[in-house]
């Protein structure tokens, strides 16, 4: 059977357009047709019956393009939702786009890219025309990257990008820089060498999350084989990645019997019959999807910000038996629109282990059906359960399912893993958990991790924390390993300042769109601030607390679930969140708007003051402030006049005459501290060189 294209004309505005009137001629593609049989139209609705009745099996919910009210009425769509319908199946106009001179692409196919893995950007540091360029983001289920595929990445940073590799909060690389005119050959030669872009943005399933930690146990090896057959069960079918960039050419490795049979089963409704987008149909999903896996008490994922999270639930023996499911996460909204906010994922129900990429179908087809498109920023998954509420959400579910959800099985208390340092992998070999501070690879990081990396035919993990782990160690390499990467500036965790190991920023500016404010290029000195801050009120050097620094309120570092979050909210300027915890189980909350860059100590000082004088027991930053409330922390800020003089047990007579003193005083200013303290640190400083065999009689 042959097919044809079936086209009308379209008018769509273009995005860069001064003027708004201007309108873009592009043709409007139906879809796929057969030239055999013209009226039957691949792309066409079909009938849907949305009444819910469990006792009639005639009446389950079936699949269609976009969601439709049984009405004549027509339902509002966003302006993407019209690009993918027109696009057949996200190829036009992107592959006439990435063919023209210009250094850019039209809005319908900067919307289209996404879903291959990339996004349009411009440098904002510029003034004048705009400097286009594209960064692309890689797949990487689990952060799971191939020896190979890693050194290609490294090369390709050289040649096409702007010389750094970015780790992201979803175990990706990205890859900034590279112009328009170079985007297929870049795209190409990670296809060829065991990577991929396709759907690591766009409307449908992202990277899927998994414990970096390649632990030979039989929990953490079966959550990371359970990432991969979701990624493979969600991977888009119909070959427009590969016609765009390697011309038709399929790059895809055997897939496991049990994620093949998943797709295709169609007996409760899931599938387009006959569509090359068995799941996602011509219109995909509403908006980005996002799924994690782990293992019980591991939280390196941030499980409950996702659309979906899944936990392994293992019998006494440590066979997995099958899976908690927790629906409704997600991290994104809107500065002043409280109908936007982020939200924790909440418990669906426990599936058998046979059963879970058939319950994540079901999830998936559920916000396909309902999801909103009308308006996309209330078009995630966290806005259907927060209308519908879990119960009805359960039950709709169920029907795609086939089943009825068991009741969550009990498990221990979540905790933070960062995995940095050395580690019994159980296998005999060793890994190696290395910081990287923000996740930028450059410089001399970034030759000294390509020549360990090369030298020792090394496998890595990228972990959701930014950080890179490398694999399957010999015992013997240990110590050369650890030589060099010291002298590239990779050191062993104890050498960090705890504060950096937990901090988190996203791009922001010069390249992302959104960005209201600095994140990566401003948290750098926020953290040297705050690490200032805890000196001067008395914190321990080995204290800290998790803070994450956002230039927007898109959430992509994960601000809302951290003890001190700053998200972008004007220029040099954040709105400040507190309250979440370091294993990353609460959300946290505002607490003030428009605390300008330069005015962080006003606030900051009093509540780490009051934190080191006032808390419980071994009381995380982010507990004590949900316990004080959020009332008395900002009597606590408005009412701040410094730290109080010390007690009389700690004002030890350092100074033996005003002169002395007031030369103290004088030096103590330029460092922000008092004579006091600036005298205690010499002395102190004094003292451990005398310990350390300096200067000994």
């Amino acid at each position: 059977m042959t097919t044809s294209f079936g086209t009308t004309a379209i008018n769509i505005s273009t995005v860069d357009d001064p003027n708004p009137n201007s309108k873009l001629q592009i043709q409007r593609f139906n879809g796929l047709k057969s030239t055999s049989t013209n009226s039957l139209l691949l792309s066409r609705r079909l009938n849907v019956n949305r009444s819910f009745n469990p006792s009639n099996t005639s009446s389950i919910v079936r699949a269609v393009a976009t969601p439709a009210k049984p009405a004549a009425v027509e339902p509002k769509r966003s302006k993407v939702e019209i690009f993918k319908e027109q696009s057949n199946f996200i190829r036009y106009p992107l592959n006439e786009e990435i063919l023209n001179d210009a250094p850019n692409i039209n809005e319908a196919a900067t919307q289209l890219i996404k879903f291959h893995g990339s996004y349009m950007q411009y440098n904002r540091d510029e003034r004048g025309s705009r400097s286009y360029s594209f960064m692309l983001r890689t797949k990487n289920p689990g952060g799971e990257v191939p020896n190979r595929l890693y050194l290609v990445m490294d090369d390709l940073a050289d040649q096409f990008g702007i010389g750094t590799l970015r780790l992201t909060t979803r175990q990706t690389f990205q890859l900034h820089g590279v112009v328009k005119a170079d985007l297929k050959t870049v795209m190409s030669t990670i296809i060829n060498n065991m990577g991929s872009t396709l759907g690591a943005c766009g409307d449908l399933n992202r990277n899927v999350l998994a414990p970096a930690a390649p632990f030979a146990k039989k929990d953490y090896m079966f959550a990371k084989q359970t990432a991969d057959n979701i990624a493979a069960l969600l991977t888009p079918q119909s070959g427009f990645y590969y016609d765009v960039w390697v011309d038709g050419e399929r790059f895809m490795t055997a897939e496991p019997p049990e994620v093949v049979k998943a797709r295709n089963d169609n007996s409760h409704g899931t599938n387009f019959p006959d569509s090359p987008e068995p799941i996602y149909g011509t219109q995909f999903l509403p908006r980005k999807f996002k799924i994690a896996v782990t293992v019980p008490t591991d939280n390196s994922v941030d499980l409950l910000t996702n659309d979906i999270g899944v936990v392994v639930v293992s019998d006494a023996d440590g066979e997995p038996q099958g899976f908690n499911i927790y629906v409704g996460g997600g991290m994104g909204r809107t500065h002043r629109m409280e109908t936007t906010f982020p939200r924790l994922a909440e418990p669906l129900g426990y599936v058998p282990k046979e059963d879970i990429l058939y319950a994540v179908k079901a999830i998936v087809v559920t916000q396909r059906e309902n999801g909103r498109r009308d308006d996309r920023r209330y078009s995630r998954l966290k806005y259907l359960l927060s209308s519908w509420g879990i119960e009805k959400f359960r039950s709709v579910t169920e029907q795609y399912y086939g089943k009825k959800f068991e009741p969550c099985r009990e498990l221990p208390e979540w905790e933070f893993k960062s995995y940095l340092g050395w580690h019994e992998q159980g296998d005999g070999h060793l890994f190696c958990g290395l910081h990287v501070d923000n996740g930028r690879v450059k410089g001399i990081m970034k030759k000294t991790l390509r020549e360990v990396i090369e030298k020792y035919n090394l496998n890595v993990r990228l972990t959701p924390n930014q950080n890179i782990i490398l694999c399957n160690i010999r015992q013997a390499w240990k110590r050369p390993i650890t030589t060099a990467l010291a002298q590239g500036g990779l050191l062993q965790p104890r050498f960090v300042d705890p504060l950096n190991l937990t901090a988190m920023a996203c791009p922001a500016f010069p390249l992302c769109p959104l960005a209201i404010t600095e994140a990566e290029r401003g948290i750098p000195d926020i953290l040297k601030r705050v690490r200032a801050i805890f000196e001067k009120v008395g914190l321990k050097y080995n204290e800290s607390v998790v803070i994450r620094v956002t230039g927007c309120p898109n959430g992509c570092a994960r601000p809302y679930m951290a003890e001190l979050g700053l998200v972008g909210d004007g220029p040099n300027s954040y709105q400040i969140w507190l309250g979440g915890t370091p294993n990353q189980t609460s959300l946290a909350r505002t607490f003030k708007d428009k605390v300008k860059v330069q005015d962080l100590e006003k606030v900051l000082e009093p509540l780490f003051f009051h934190w080191k004088r006032k808390r419980l027991s071994r009381e995380s930053f982010g507990d004590f402030t949900n316990r004080t409330g959020f009332e008395k922390l900002g009597e606590l800020v408005e009412k701040w006049e410094g730290i109080p003089e010390s007690p009389s047990r700690y004002n030890l007579k350092l100074f033996a005459d005003k002169e002395t003193y007031e030369a103290v005083d004088a030096l103590a200013k330029i460092r922000h501290k008092n004579a006091h303290q600036l005298a205690i640190e010499i002395v102190r400083n004094y003292v451990a060189s005398q310990q350390n065999g300096k200067n000994m009689d």
